[in-house]
């Protein structure tokens, strides 16, 4: 691994821990020498990156790094086009609903709008991105690609079997089961998979013409609120907003189509091998 994605990988770690991490605490989530990763941090405070407080000697982020990101959506558009139909969203259903991008091979978080209605709220993790096989978001996508591409993705991204919630998938064919029921309502749901006590639905955004997703929408909030008669009640305003989304997905650089190595061959290929999936035995 090269210093540069060393080094991205820092910043993408200490995203997640606002307080800061150690040194040593740094060094060992990411499988880094202490030594190198002792450079990599030097390097990073040169840069306004990061700080290091003298007292604890942990190491938090700097501000400088959040205002790119904020300057990155702004620029993009991203707050002016979707913010308003996140927050309609919220408003509606009383919870959390939340924004992810496709990029690459990754779904990324980028936008949230938090009800004000309920005094119970969902406060997910800070992570950037998504976890495939647990989350309605993650499944959600996952459902719109053929499943020799599903298969690829979680196996890069790696099964988890500890620190996520009791009904989480534990191997592909349970994956497979919620994956094809996605397929099915056009939507995904889960409950009590990616964290305890907590349940979520999420459905693909499209860009007008275009069949491949470009990022997904959900709605989450405490399982005691989230029922499966209550999700149903939201899925057609979920679906709603996502079309929404799609149309204002045109006018923002940041919902690009998903691009892969393999090319324009590559994507034909994966959607004739997904609309074969979907066409009915004869």
């Amino acid at each position: 691994m090269s210093s540069r994605i060393r080094a991205l990988a820092i910043l993408e770690l200490l995203a997640q821990f606002p307080a800061g991490l150690a040194l040593r605490d740094i060094a060992a989530r990411l499988a880094i020498p202490i030594s190198a990763t002792d450079r990599l941090l030097a390097g990073l405070a040169d840069g306004d990156f990061v700080t290091i407080d003298q007292g604890s000697g942990l190491i938090r982020l700097r501000v400088r790094l959040a205002a790119l990101g904020l300057a990155y959506l702004g620029a993009s558009g991203i707050t002016d086009l979707v913010q308003p139909i996140l927050d309609d969203l919220a408003k509606r259903t009383g919870e959390l609903v939340r924004l992810a991008v496709v990029e690459g091979d990754r779904l990324t978080w980028v936008a949230k709008s938090q009800s004000t209605r309920s005094g119970l709220f969902y406060t997910p993790d800070t992570g950037t991105e998504v976890y495939l096989p647990a989350t309605a978001n993650g499944q959600a996508w996952l459902a719109c690609l053929p499943n020799s591409e599903v298969q690829r993705l979680v196996e890069k991204q790696g099964i988890k079997t500890s620190g996520i919630g009791p009904n989480a998938p534990h191997d592909i064919d349970s994956l497979r089961f919620q994956v094809e029921l996605a397929r099915a309502q056009n939507f995904a749901t889960v409950t009590e998979a990616y964290e305890i006590g907590t349940s979520a639905i999420a459905t693909a955004i499209r860009r007008r013409g275009q069949g491949m997703p470009v990022g997904t929408v959900s709605v989450a909030g405490p399982t005691i609120r989230m029922t499966a008669s209550r999700m149903a009640e939201i899925s057609p305003w979920l679906l709603s907003s996502a079309e929404e989304l799609g149309a204002a997905a045109a006018s923002s650089p940041l919902f690009a189509l998903p691009r892969r190595a393999g090319g324009d061959a590559e994507r034909t290929a994966l959607r004739e091998e997904l609309s074969a999936q979907r066409r009915p035995e004869r």
